[in-house]
């Protein structure tokens, strides 16, 4: 009679609907077409460049905000909107980030002016920075089961992956049979599709932190994340390292950054609990992700320079010789659950390291003839590694964070995306203009203000050897490829030691994949009153009698 009665109950005390594989997995699919969109805004942009500037004439700083103001604007306010999202609630946030991004879309499809635009652009950053986070604390909350979980992840990745590529090529389409404005128009059908789904599917969330949200902390959190992003993207500009529109808003960024780690750590209710940089997966996840980054971001800019000044190749030849390392990418990100498993994120993220350090010391023996197969296989070795040691690292730095902060968890992983990619641009655009500019600055026949001026880049060598012809032109030509393929070869040097350094560094993750509870959401250790002799005494005393002792946990996956 007991045992019908429990049935009866079991029957009628169904699971939620996200307990039930189909709606996570549904779930799965709404937020990995919101990063679909959002990883599409970040790129597609840049084809559609030259027509904006024949229609919109801006001035020259007017089309690097155009560029610019995107990612400055998502950068600098993820930790504050990935904060809100565990207040408010993280549906709530990302259904704002819907409405925002549409409108905002709107708005730069149909702008009269390169201010318009900017402006806009920088609406749509604001509302990446609502998507962006909320996508993945949401995974982390529908996904508690850490295998699924690292399969949802690898999905996440892969799309972010085919969305950076197809961007480009999308965007030339819609440029070549419409106008320029329809890049951004075509965010307006999806965010309507998205909007309805959302509110239905995704369930609501927030985090466990009492106490009111620290709203000076958060803006103290956006002002030095954007003084650190513009620095570092003045110093990847060319600046140099004393110009005060680098120097200054850096100096200013981080400033701030310490001034908010030092208010977290003193308030009762923190937006970030900073402790978890105390623990060493976390803290080496998050390293982890900068220097994949700052690698990938670094090497796919002086690639695309390398395809096109140096090989000749048109813009889609050059898109088509990239496709390897965005298919190589998708295929880690989809095998990254079972590699995890088999491997644990130690070897893992290390692994990919070392792998990618391999590709790039492959690429190291390009020179000025094309030779098509070493850079299919470098870029396929390259895109595998990197996403995998990105995929490992992800899932290592989001199992590592408390559910209640999982927002907050997602904005730093994003964050340090952002800054990876921004470092990568400066540090390795340094290097690669510190060995090119020499090789052009003596050249015979040629000026000292033109071979300061063909010393830029090569692009600009190119311009100015046309403008001279004749020996002078043609032996400056020669000059400034041979000096980019010098550069390159440093570069992608300098770049395999960083990624070596990555790989020490990820020796400190945990061997295995632990598929119990998360050392996060582990219940807390005792209050340091009860470690007191007298407060054991009488907890013994008071004491009932043992209970039996409960099952082992199962062996974590290896």
């Amino acid at each position: 009679m007991t045992r019908t009665t429990e049935a009866g109950q079991a029957r009628t005390a169904a699971p939620p609907p996200l307990d039930r594989p189909a709606g996570r997995w549904a779930v799965l699919v709404v937020l990995c077409v919101s990063l679909l969109i959002v990883a599409l805004d970040a790129t597609v942009l840049h084809v559609a460049v030259p027509a904006l500037t024949e229609d919109l004439r801006p001035g020259a700083q007017d089309l690097l905000w155009i560029v610019d103001a995107y990612p400055l604007v998502a950068a600098s306010l993820l930790i504050l909107f990935g904060t809100l999202g565990d207040r408010i609630g993280r549906r709530k946030v990302l259904l704002c980030g819907y409405a925002l991004f549409g409108v905002a879309s709107a708005l730069a499809a149909f702008a009269p002016d390169a201010h318009t635009l900017i402006a806009a652009r920088a609406l749509l950053g604001a509302g990446g920075a609502m998507i962006m986070p909320a996508t993945l604390s949401i995974l982390r909350q529908v996904f508690p089961d850490r295998r699924e979980r690292a399969m949802a992840i690898g999905v996440w990745s892969a799309v972010a992956a085919v969305g950076a590529a197809i961007g480009p090529v999308l965007g030339g389409f819609l440029v070549e049979h419409f106008w320029w404005g329809s890049v951004f128009l075509v965010n307006i059908p999806l965010m309507a599709v998205l909007l309805p789904l959302g509110r239905m599917l995704l369930p609501e969330s927030r985090g466990g932190a009492d106490g009111p949200w620290d709203v000076l902390g958060a803006v103290t959190a956006a002002a030095g994340l954007l003084g650190t992003v513009l620095g570092i993207k003045h110093l990847g500009g060319g600046e140099g390292f004393l110009d005060a529109s680098a120097v200054v808003p850096l100096l200013a960024g981080l400033a701030l950054l310490v001034l908010f780690v030092r208010r977290q750590r003193r308030r009762e209710h923190p937006l970030i609990d900073v402790g978890m940089f105390r623990r060493a997966a976390f803290s080496t996840s998050v390293g982890c992700i900068v220097l994949a980054m700052l690698a990938l971001v670094g090497l796919e800019l002086i690639a695309v320079q390398y395809l096109q000044l140096v090989l000749g190749l048109s813009p889609f030849q050059t898109g088509l010789r990239l496709l390897p390392l965005t298919f190589a990418a998708m295929a880690a990100g989809l095998a990254g659950s079972r590699l995890l498993h088999r491997f644990g994120p130690r070897r893992m993220v290390s692994g990919g390291f070392v792998l990618t350090a391999l590709a790039v010391l492959s690429l190291a023996a390009m020179g000025q003839t094309d030779r098509p197969w070493l850079l299919t296989t470098g870029f396929v070795l390259l895109g595998f590694g990197l996403e995998a040691t990105l995929f490992g690292a992800y899932e290592s730095m989001l199992s590592e964070s408390p559910a209640k902060q999982a927002g907050g968890a997602a904005a730093i992983g994003e964050t340090s995306y952002q800054l990876g990619a921004g470092l990568g641009i400066a540090l390795l655009g340094s290097v690669m203009n510190a060995a090119y500019a020499p090789g052009v600055r003596h050249t015979p026949g040629v000026s000292a203000a033109d071979s300061a001026a063909a010393g830029r880049s090569l692009g600009e060598a190119y311009d100015v050897s046309g403008r001279l012809g004749g020996s002078g032109g043609a032996a400056l030509r020669q000059a400034a490829r041979n000096s980019f393929v010098t550069g390159l070869h440093l570069t992608l040097l300098v770049s395999a030691g960083l990624l070596l350094i990555g790989a020490l560094a990820a020796l400190r993750l945990p061997r295995v994949m632990e598929c119990g509870a998360s050392y996060a959401d582990r219940p807390a250790a005792p209050a340091p009153e009860a470690d007191r002799p007298a407060a054991r005494e009488a907890d013994r005393q008071a004491a009932p009698a043992p209970a039996p002792a409960p099952a082992p946990d199962p062996a974590p996956v290896r």
